[in-house]
């Protein structure tokens, strides 16, 4: 009888413990700055668990020490591990975060430049565990000039980078130049990558963070050897009927046919990129949206959710035939706020959206997606306490690690 007493309250227990475990898209994690440049850079947690009477609030925050590093890319999501790399671009620094326990983050570590290259951007994770990340210079060229889309001045003279494999803690695993003796070295930076294993490639797009560098207009996509990082092709996406869609070249994505990839422009332009594992992959232009400097966007199933600042909204489109995408949905946020980042949760029915510095609203917002439709809806649930209007403010806030004032927020990501 004893025995069976304890058996029963061992299987209560683990019961109880699986109940409080934490549930996908519970808790928000930001990665932000002063706005000033004086306090200290850190990374932020939100509690975004609709059923929390806290729902929207600040819980954590830690300083990284650093101030003025201009937060930029995180990974678009948290890693298995509960894991999270995000660079101050300015500084040329990359941070890891454990963010496995959300209410009390970690710093693992950090570190600079790698492989001879500086100032990374993107990275992606690997199936073999190791992660994908883009370097816009050598690490002998100086910091960049004012930082694309956002203004702020931070160096000078730069030459093209290239890609590094690398274990998440900085270990150098291979690495390949970005360089084309076709196109000029200060002409070609890599800004973001797509992995695609299956057919042994990678594609990488190339736009300077420096707006100062106004002869790299960035139309230029890269292909190359996954499995050694060699560099096989540069080719340059074509204007659309405005001239200039081509221009800084931004975020690919993979579709679901598994072979063609989308890569959309910060000149808002959208371009069809197919012949991946091809001697002559191919581009073609599908679609513009109102505007210049288009966000982040994120591809889930068969539809492509896209920023847009001038239009201060987010639109989704259907994109089930890729060569004529169709508007399904879109939300705007207000006349203040210039939408810019994105990420999506781990169910594919929750989205954040921040305006990474572009808006005077600042502010982070929670919208709920139906997968099936394609259909959008502010979360109007999620606000500061006491608040008129939807959204989290970044502006005029106290943080818990100390700092009082207005942070930018950019890279963000969900819980898992």
């Amino acid at each position: 009888m004893r025995r069976t007493l304890i058996t029963a309250a061992l299987i209560t227990c683990a019961a109880c413990h699986a109940n409080t475990s934490p549930t996908p898209g519970e808790y928000l994690f930001v990665w932000a700055g002063d706005s000033a440049g004086k306090a200290s850079d850190f990374l932020a947690v939100i509690d975004a668990a609709p059923s929390s009477s806290h729902y929207g609030s600040v819980v954590a925050s830690i300083p990284t020490g650093m101030a003025a590093t201009h937060p930029h890319h995180t990974e678009a999501e948290l890693a298995a591990n509960g894991h999270l790399l995000a660079n101050g671009f300015g500084a040329g620094r990359t941070w890891l975060y454990d963010l496995s326990v959300a209410r009390e983050p970690k710093i693992l570590t950090s570190f600079g430049d790698l492989a001879g290259f500086s100032h990374p951007h993107s990275y992606i994770r690997l199936a073999n565990g190791n992660v994908l990340a883009t370097f816009q210079y050598k690490a002998d060229s100086t910091a960049p000039g004012p930082v694309h889309g956002h203004g702020e001045p931070v160096g000078a003279k730069h030459t093209t980078g290239g890609l590094v494999e690398m274990n998440e803690r900085g270990g150098v695993i291979q690495s390949g130049s970005a360089s084309d003796p076709a196109i000029p070295d200060t002409h070609i930076f890599p800004y973001a990558v797509l992995s695609m294993a299956a057919v042994d490639r990678a594609v990488s797009t190339t736009t300077d963070m420096d707006e100062a560098n106004k002869q790299a207009t960035s139309e230029w996509v890269q292909f190359w050897r996954l499995s050694d990082l060699k560099l096989l092709r540069s080719i340059a996406l074509k204007p659309g009927p405005r001239g200039d869609e081509h221009h800084f070249a931004g975020e690919p994505r993979l579709l679901p046919d598994g072979k063609s990839v989308y890569i959309h422009t910060f000149n808002c332009g959208l371009y069809l990129v197919r012949g991946v594992d091809r001697n002559e992959p191919s581009s073609m232009f599908v679609r513009a949206f109102e505007g210049k400097n288009c966000g982040v966007p994120v591809l889930t199933g068969h539809y492509w959710l896209q920023p847009v600042p001038d239009a201060h909204a987010l639109i989704v489109l259907d994109i089930t035939d890729p060569e004529h995408p169709r508007e399904v949905s879109s939300v705007s946020l207000g006349d203040d706020e210039q939408p810019h980042w994105i990420s999506i949760d781990g169910t594919g029915r929750r989205i954040v959206l921040n305006s990474a510095g572009g808006g005077k609203g600042n502010r982070l917002f929670v919208l709920n997606f139906d997968p099936a439709s394609g259909a959008l809806a502010l979360d109007e649930r999620f606000r500061d306490a006491g608040a008129t209007r939807a959204g989290v403010s970044f502006t005029r806030k106290t943080w818990p690690h100390g700092f009082t004032g207005t942070a930018v927020p950019h890279g963000t990501v969900f819980s898992r």
